[in-house]
């Protein structure tokens, strides 16, 4: 996605025994690796916080960089809330 020289990419669910550039289960959010501007990061990546919650309650495990962007949305700590929660059950 995106346009030249300012690429744009789709933060999505996908099964590991997938091709990695196959298809995916569900689109979580974008990403902008170029961003707009530094004083507005939220310019720069787009997460549904609900989608990618529910998706690590299922198991699901986030690469590298896409944990840093679930970790700046806070979906991440919502992730940990929910565990905790779930564990105290």
């Amino acid at each position: 996605m995106g346009k030249k020289k300012q690429p744009t990419y789709r933060v999505v669910a996908a099964e590991s025994r997938r091709a990695r550039s196959g298809a995916f289960l569900e689109i979580v959010g974008t990403y902008q690796p170029r961003g707009i501007s530094l004083a507005q990061p939220e310019l720069v990546y787009n997460i549904d916080n609900d989608k990618a919650v529910a998706w690590l309650m299922n198991g699901a495990q986030p690469t590298e960089r896409v944990a840093k962007l679930l970790k700046g949305s806070g979906a991440l700590d919502q992730f940990a809330a929910a565990k905790a929660a779930k564990a105290a059950k």
